[in-house]
C-alpha cells in the first residue's frame, strides 16, 4: 500500500521530542503532503518527514542545510511557482507547495 504522506514512510532525518503539542499544519513536498508543526522553519518542517532538504546543483550529495541562520546558501528549496527561498530562515506555512529541485530541473 502506497503512503499517503510522507510521516508514513518513517525517513525523517528530525525526531521530535518535545513540543509536539503545537497546532499541526500541512504542506506539500514535491507533491507529496507532509505535516510539520506551527512555528517551524521549513527546514525543520522538510527534515521531519525527510532524510534531505536536497539534493546539490553540483553533484548527487544530499543536503540538510548547514548554518542555520541564513548565511551560507545551502537551504535553498523552491515554491511550485518557482520562486526559491530559505528553508532555515522561513516559516512553514499551512498549504505551502514547496520543491525539492529547481525549476529549471522540472520534465
Amino acid at each position: 500500500m502506497k503512503p499517503d504522506t510522507r510521516q508514513d514512510l518513517g525517513d525523517g532525518r528530525i525526531v521530535r521530542l518535545s513540543e509536539i503539542e503545537r497546532t499541526r499544519v500541512q504542506f506539500f513536498l514535491d507533491g507529496v503532503a507532509c505535516e510539520a508543526l506551527a512555528g517551524d522553519t521549513v527546514l525543520t518542517a522538510i527534515l521531519a518527514c525527510a532524510p534531505a532538504l536536497r539534493r546539490s546543483e553540483f553533484g548527487p550529495e544530499a543536503r540538510a542545510g548547514f548554518c542555520l541562520m541564513g548565511a551560507c546558501q545551502d537551504c535553498w528549496v523552491w515554491k511550485e511557482d518557482g520562486t526559491r527561498l530559505r528553508a532555515c530562515s522561513t516559516p512553514v506555512a499551512e498549504g505551502m507547495r514547496l520543491a525539492t529541485e529547481a525549476p529549471e530541473c522540472w520534465p
